[in-house]
C-alpha cells in the first residue's frame, strides 16, 4: 500500500518566519483535504511533501523510506499541481504535455497515448490543438491536472486547484479528484470549505503552521454539536455580536439581521439551536487554534 508520512515537520524561512510548526500527517490511498486560511502554511507543507522544499526539522517518508535524503523514489511516483501553475501560451495542450512528458522521462510513444487518454478524461480533446493562451482558467487547471497525471503517479498533490474557477468548473474538478483518489494518495489543499466537504472523507484543519484537528466530516461536526445558534439582532448591535462570537454568516431581513454564530452555551435568550455544518466546524477549529 502506498503511504506518505510527514512526521513532526517544521519549516522556518530566512528571517525567522515559521511556516510549518511540528506538523504530523500520515496518508494512505484516498483523498485528504487540507483545509486552512490563507497564510496557514498549507503551500509550504505541500512543497515539502512534493520534495521541492527541505523541512527545517522532521521527516518525510514515502513507503517507509526517507524521502528527504533520497527524494528520487517519491519524485518518480509523484504528480504535483502547484497553486501558481504556468504554461507556455503559444503551445497547444498536446505540445505542452508532450514537452513535460519528455522532461519526466516518459517514452514518446507512451506519452502520445497517455496524452490522448488524459485529454479525453479531462474533456479537452477538442481543445487539444488550440494554443493554451486561448484557454479559460478552468481549462488551464485541467491541463495542470493532466500534467500531474502524465506518469500515472501513486501520489497526487494539488494546491488550491479551484482558485479562480466558476462554480461549475469547481464541481467538475472536485469530482475528478475524488475519482482519482480511488487508487492514489491525493492531498488536496484549499481554504474553501465547499471544495472538500462533498469529496473528502478525511479532513485536516491547519492554521499558523499547526495541525488543529483531523477526522471524518462526521467527527468534525460532532466537535461543534450544540454550539451553533441563530439570533436576530438590530443592525446597530451587529458589531458587538461579532466582537463577542465567531459569526459564520449574516442575512439582512425585514425583522433585523439574522446571524449564525458559534457559542458553547446559549448566547442570548431566544437564540435558536442549529445543526452544525462543516464551515461551522472549520471556523471553530481555526478560532480555537488562534487563541492558543
Amino acid at each position: 500500500m502506498t503511504t506518505l508520512e510527514l512526521l513532526g515537520v517544521s519549516k522556518v524561512y530566512r528571517g525567522g518566519k515559521q511556516a510549518v510548526d511540528g506538523l504530523t500527517l500520515r496518508m494512505g490511498p484516498g483523498l485528504l483535504g487540507l483545509l486552512g486560511p490563507n497564510g496557514a502554511g498549507k503551500s509550504s507543507l505541500m512543497r515539502i511533501a512534493a520534495t521541492l522544499t527541505r523541512p527545517t526539522a522532521g521527516q518525510l517518508l514515502f513507503e517507509g523510506q526517507d524521502a528527504v535524503r533520497r527524494p528520487e523514489p517519491l519524485r518518480a511516483a509523484l504528480g504535483y499541481l502547484p497553486q501558481d501553475f504556468g504554461v507556455y501560451p503559444n503551445l497547444t495542450a498536446r505540445e505542452f504535455l508532450a514537452y513535460l512528458a519528455a522532461a519526466k522521462g516518459v517514452p514518446a510513444g507512451r506519452a502520445r497515448t497517455r496524452i490522448g487518454e488524459l485529454l479525453e478524461l479531462l474533456n479537452l480533446t477538442e481543445a487539444g490543438k488550440r494554443p493554451l493562451g486561448a484557454y479559460s482558467g478552468g481549462m488551464l487547471r485541467r491541463v495542470g491536472i493532466a500534467q500531474a497525471l502524465l506518469a500515472d503517479p501513486k501520489v497526487l498533490i494539488v494546491d488550491e486547484p479551484t482558485a479562480g474557477l466558476d462554480p461549475e468548473e469547481r464541481a467538475r474538478l472536485r469530482t475528478l479528484l475524488a475519482g482519482l483518489a480511488m487508487e492514489r494518495v491525493v492531498l488536496l489543499s484549499t481554504h474553501i470549505v465547499s471544495d472538500i466537504e462533498s469529496v473528502a472523507g478525511d479532513i485536516a484543519v491547519v492554521a499558523g503552521g499547526r495541525l488543529l484537528c483531523r477526522g471524518t466530516p462526521d467527527e468534525l461536526l460532532a466537535q461543534v454539536a450544540g454550539q451553533v445558534w441563530e439570533v436576530t439582532a438590530a443592525p446597530g448591535d451587529v458589531p458587538a455580536l461579532q466582537a463577542r462570537h465567531t459569526v459564520s454568516r449574516m442575512v439582512r431581513t425585514p425583522g433585523g439581521v439574522r446571524i449564525r454564530l458559534l457559542s458553547p452555551t446559549r448566547p442570548y435568550e431566544g437564540a435558536l439551536p442549529l445543526t452544525p455544518d462543516l464551515e461551522d466546524a472549520y471556523l471553530a477549529a481555526v478560532g480555537a487554534g488562534g487563541a492558543r
